[in-house]
């Protein structure tokens, strides 16, 4: 298995990739038990049109496809920035057992603020999975990764910033 790095450079990747096809910059990958990648997506909301577009809950949805319960339940799911509510419930529904985020939805806020392209709740993925049933790992922000976060943030800035 690579470590946080490898993946989270790709997930910043696939943000790119998401404001190339006219999507806001979100992106994220399931790794395997073996840490292959095995699902990646880039945020479509707005190309979609589709308020569920977030790239988590389309990851989902296409993991729902492929993968059973008990097998995500071993894979771990990276994501550029800590789910939102919607996409913490779309992880917890399908049984992904672990997730490792670069910046919290706290820090996104601090970017975005008012913007009404990204209304943010301010609800951490922590606070969601306490209330469930599952003891879903979360590993985040990885701040002390600094080039990580500056890139993270970086691609944000130009989005919602310029």
């Amino acid at each position: 298995m690579k470590d946080h790095v490898f993946y989270l450079k790709r997930t910043i990747t696939l943000s790119e990739l998401a404001v190339k096809h006219d999507n806001t910059p979100f992106g994220d990958l399931l790794a395997d038990p073996d840490g292959n990648i095995i699902l990646e997506q880039e945020n479509i909301e707005i190309t979609e049109n589709d308020c569920t577009g977030h790239a988590e809950t389309a990851l989902m949805r296409k993991a729902t496809k492929l993968y059973d319960k008990d097998f995500l339940w071993n894979c771990i799911l990276y994501t550029s920035v800590e789910p939102c509510a919607m996409c913490s419930g779309a992880i917890y529904w399908r049984n992904v057992g672990k997730i490792v985020y670069g910046i919290s939805e706290k820090e996104l806020l601090k970017l975005t603020g008012n913007n009404k392209q990204n209304p943010t709740l301010d609800l951490p993925c922590r606070k969601i999975f306490e209330h469930g049933q599952k003891e879903i790992e979360v590993e985040g922000p990885i701040t002390e990764i600094t080039e990580i976060t500056e890139d993270i943030l970086e691609i944000h800035r130009k989005y919602w910033l310029e």
